[in-house]
């Protein structure tokens, strides 16, 4: 029986537009791209970047993908990168160099196809890991990753990515996969402890499972969901509290007069809008610090930014506009 009916998303997705779909050649990606052909979606753009991490088992999952998109008569798109020269030059760790490539990768297949929707095919198990990995780093809550979400790369261009599966677990796509008949590509270093995500997904979970008796991975997905809740509201209070001046700024005297757990939401999501993703209590801590003009007028944010206070208003400065003020509407 096909998972598609548990999947709300489907209800309302046009089967006509182009969509841009993320296929790594393992069973999740490889389960989204069957069940969209099978659910009548007829112009879709297969995207496979090759990390080549894994020497030949990478240039064989390319190669997997562009046999199946050339099956089903999809178009394909498949991109060779240097990870670690990236890890080397930027000095970020396997994952970060490997995801902002990635994002690279779907920028340029968005000009080239006039498409900026990219289907992924994150799952449930994957949005518990998330969660337990961000709450690990210090997020704010139990934050996971959003069924859709508007993403600016590195070089300017917006992604809008959208993940069907949230709701699905992979167990249930893999055993869909196999009645089936569909074969997939298995990445055999998802079982080796070497990265993080390995290690929530094949030690932490499990273990917290067994001790507290209850699907954990379930757990998580559901404070995830609850957290989104809670985001709603956040955004609602915000617009109530119009802190933002005609530039995009935060305007000091308005932000002051908000209880302290407002001005906390109103500096987090601030900080997140202008693209320092996942700001820990600390650095909002930081940013507490800049409601005081007898504090420094000035943090340091990730990635080479400072959060300015001057005449009355905050914002974000960068290294490449250091003379100038960055500035953005609300976001939710």
């Amino acid at each position: 029986m096909t998972p598609a009916g548990n999947i709300p998303w489907l209800e309302n997705a046009s089967r006509e537009r182009r969509w841009l779909v993320g296929v790594s050649g393992g069973a999740d990606s490889v389960a989204l791209l069957h069940l969209l052909v099978g659910e009548g979606f007829n112009n879709l753009v297969v995207c496979h970047l090759d990390h080549g991490l894994r020497g030949r088992a990478s240039t064989e999952d390319a190669k997997f993908v562009g046999r199946l998109a050339a099956k089903l008569g999809i178009k394909c798109e498949i991109a060779r990168v240097n990870v670690k020269e990236r890890m080397t030059h930027r000095g970020e760790s396997m994952e970060t160099a490997a995801r902002n490539l990635r994002h690279a990768f779907f920028g340029e297949c968005v000009r080239k196809y006039r498409c900026a929707r990219i289907l992924l095919a994150h799952h449930a198990d994957d949005q518990a890991e998330t969660v337990l990995w961000n709450l690990l780093r210090g997020s704010h809550g139990l934050r996971g990753m959003k069924a859709q979400q508007m993403l600016t790369t590195e070089s300017g261009g917006v992604l809008e990515l959208v993940r069907p599966l949230l709701d699905l677990r992979r167990v249930e796509l893999k055993e869909w996969l196999t009645s089936c008949g569909h074969r997939w590509r298995e990445d055999t270093s998802n079982a080796l402890p070497v990265a993080v995500r390995n290690r929530l997904r094949n030690e932490a979970i499990p273990l917290l499972a067994e001790i507290s008796g209850r699907d954990a991975a379930l757990a998580f997905v559901r404070g995830a969901a609850n957290a989104e809740e809670i985001e709603s509201l956040e955004s609602w209070a915000l617009e109530q509290s119009e802190v933002l001046d005609p530039q995009g700024r935060l305007h000091l005297g308005a932000v002051r007069e908000l209880p302290a757990v407002l001005q906390r939401i109103v500096l987090r999501r601030f900080l997140i809008d202008h693209q320092i993703h996942s700001p820990d209590r600390a650095l909002i801590d930081s940013a507490m610090g800049l409601l005081d003009v007898k504090n420094p007028a000035a943090i340091n944010l990730p990635g080479g930014a400072r959060f300015r206070r001057r005449e009355a208003r905050l914002w974000i400065e960068r290294e490449a506009s250091s003379n100038s003020q960055v500035s953005g509407g609300k976001g939710a």
